[in-house]
């Protein structure tokens, strides 16, 4: 299903907010506990996985510990989605031809694009999920919120300090946009999703969450190694000298079972937030679509 880009308007930066908030508040919980999962001291371990990590959380931090960092996705997801569907409609429109290449082409340029704003709100947001570990009320605060996060990371690293992961994170993003707009496509197409359908927004959601769990699935091992590396630093210990260093040394302790580590809460956070993303997209541009018709 070719996206065209949305226009930049008001109400269309609405739907970039409304398609991103609502993701972001339902998922934000298992987001929390992928990155604590994947963190976390493998010779000190705190979680034996999801559910028991999901328990502690709530037991040790209250329910507000599973939303720590939440500012920096919300403060960023009205750009990234902006940038995202744009370029990708936009590429579309310069590759011409509607077909699986050019999806994942123009995914894949989208991912990449997007990066600029992705990496540092990932890393606040990375800092501050893990900020506090096992504490109902943290005895000393490093950062105050994400922005206060990313000036400290700045003033005492510059700019290199606030794009710390930025290749692992062109490693995920670029690959990993490329398979979601080409699963989009291929499943829409494959399930029929027009308009006169009365059952096309189960479609919809169906096609939109599975091509988020195809998405990650593609690039889940960098995570892995992104997370690490955006996490190294807390406390003032530096453990990773590079993205091979820490391949090496998390291959070397754990295995390769190391890059499916806070999978389970991934995959599950996936479907609703994907879901909810793609078919609030598509069901604006079909509605644009028929509006323009109608003037």
């Amino acid at each position: 299903m070719y996206q065209e880009p949305l226009p930049i308007s008001p109400l269309a930066d609405f739907f970039y907010y409304f398609a991103g908030a609502a993701g972001v508040l339902v998922g934000h919980p298992f987001d929390t506990v992928k990155v604590r999962l994947q963190v976390q001291n493998v010779d000190k371990p705190l979680y034996r996985g999801t559910f028991h990590c999901f328990q502690s959380i709530v037991r040790q931090e209250s329910m507000l510990g599973l939303y720590k960092g939440i500012g920096s996705p919300m403060m960023g997801l009205t750009f990234i989605n902006a940038i995202v569907f744009g370029v990708q409609g936009n590429a579309m429109r310069k590759l011409g031809r509607d077909t699986p290449l050019n999806q994942f082409l123009a995914g894949a340029a989208a991912g990449t694009i997007q990066c600029v704003i992705c990496c540092p709100m990932e890393l606040a947001k990375t800092r501050m999920q893990m900020q506090g570990t096992g504490e109902k009320k943290s005895k000393k605060k490093m950062y105050k919120n994400s922005l206060d996060c990313l000036v400290r990371i700045y003033r005492k690293e510059g700019f290199r300090g606030i794009n710390r992961g930025m290749v692992t994170t062109l490693l995920r993003e670029t690959p990993g946009f490329g398979v979601y707009f080409l699963a989009y496509d291929v499943l829409t197409r494959s399930l029929g999703c027009e308009p006169e359908d009365p059952y096309m927004i189960p479609k919809l959601l169906f096609a939109g969450g599975m091509s988020g769990i195809a998405s990650w699935l593609s690039t889940y091992p960098v995570d892995v190694i992104k997370s690490r590396l955006q996490a190294d630093g807390v406390g003032g210990v530096n453990k990773y000298g590079s993205i091979a260093d820490c391949v090496r040394q998390s291959l070397q302790k754990e295995g390769y079972r190391v890059f499916t580590r806070g999978l389970t809460s991934t995959l599950l956070r996936a479907f609703p937030v994907n879901a909810t993303t793609f078919a609030t997209v598509t069901l604006f541009l079909i509605f644009r679509f028929w509006t323009i018709l109608n003037v």
